[in-house]
């Protein structure tokens, strides 16, 4: 009876045991297993179509985790909140940003982690969240749909009504006037007829007037060394005289200094001589004319006798 007791003890204890030994093995587990990894939160402001939870999580092309969670923001459902989980080690950095990303033509949507400076400090440090949040980029997927949004914003305001009413008022009028232009084949016909007419006449005309250029041009330099040997003569000529001048002007400088401080100086009294000399002769002619008689013989001209 004894024994049978000592073998239930024992048993109870190595069942304990083991019992403590597995729940202490899952909450070391677990501890290590969060100590691994380190959780964040990114907000797109689009949609995340083929992204899907278990999708990877990649930092500059590295797989680093995978996302754990996507739901609707509770207060805006136009954003969607995704929860990921990367490894501890993994060096996000408050200027890393979130994007999405695919990473082939038939491949699945992933979030693609890049950006984050050396300098920059460690997201979990300055966010002390649980989950610290992450900024997110416009992926290319964004502005492709942007981009194919505005195209066709613009198509829309191209072939709005109005427009293809003027298109199509374009188009017949273009239309008329092709009409109207087969309808004148002819006189269009002979007009570039005449045209070309006028072009050959032109083309005579100016092979005419540059044949005579040349003649000019060929007369001009065959008559200009003697028109330059008669200039350059006539140039010496105008020399040799301006030294003859200057030699004679040289030679009687004296008797020109003398004219001018003695004789200038003597003319003047002469000329006012001779004004009063014309004076006089221009009185005395006045007289003669007037009555010649008294002022050749002193007295009156004897009076002619009249018989009655």
């Amino acid at each position: 009876m004894e024994t049978r007791a000592n073998y239930v003890l024992i048993g109870a204890f190595t069942l304990v045991t083991a019992m403590a030994l597995l729940l202490f093995g899952l909450w070391a587990a677990k501890y290590s297993s969060e100590r691994t990894w380190q959780q964040y939160q990114i907000v797109f402001r689009e949609a995340v179509t083929g992204l899907s939870v278990g999708s990877p999580v990649q930092y500059n092309g590295i797989a680093v985790g995978s996302i754990t969670k996507l739901s609707l923001a509770p207060n805006d459902p136009r954003q969607v909140v995704a929860l990921i989980r990367v490894e501890s080690s993994t060096p996000v950095k408050t200027d890393t940003r979130a994007k999405l990303a695919i990473t082939s033509l038939t491949g699945p949507t992933i979030i693609q982690l890049s950006g984050g400076t050396p300098q920059a400090p460690a997201l979990t440090s300055v966010d002390k969240r649980e989950a610290p949040l992450i900024q997110t980029a416009p992926s290319a997927l964004q502005n492709i749909t942007d981009t194919a949004n505005r195209i066709v914003e613009r198509l829309d305001e191209v072939l709005s009504d109005k427009n293809v009413a003027s298109i199509t008022a374009t188009l017949q009028n273009l239309e008329n006037i092709s009409g109207s232009l087969a309808n004148r084949d002819e006189g269009l016909q002979s007009l570039i007829v005449s045209a070309r007419d006028a072009a050959q006449k032109l083309d005579a005309t100016l092979t005419t007037t540059n044949g005579a250029i040349e003649r000019i041009d060929q007369n001009l330099v065959r008559q200009l060394p003697p028109l330059l040997t008669k200039l350059d003569a006539t140039l010496a000529k105008l020399d040799s005289a301006a030294g003859n001048a200057d030699a004679i002007l040289g030679e009687n400088r004296a008797a020109i200094n003398s004219f001018a401080n003695d004789g200038l100086g003597q003319l003047g009294p002469t000329l006012t001589e001779l004004r009063g000399l014309v004076r006089d002769l221009r009185r005395v002619s006045d007289r003669l004319e007037g009555n010649p008689t008294r002022y050749l013989l002193g007295r009156d001209a004897p009076k002619e006798f009249e018989p009655k």
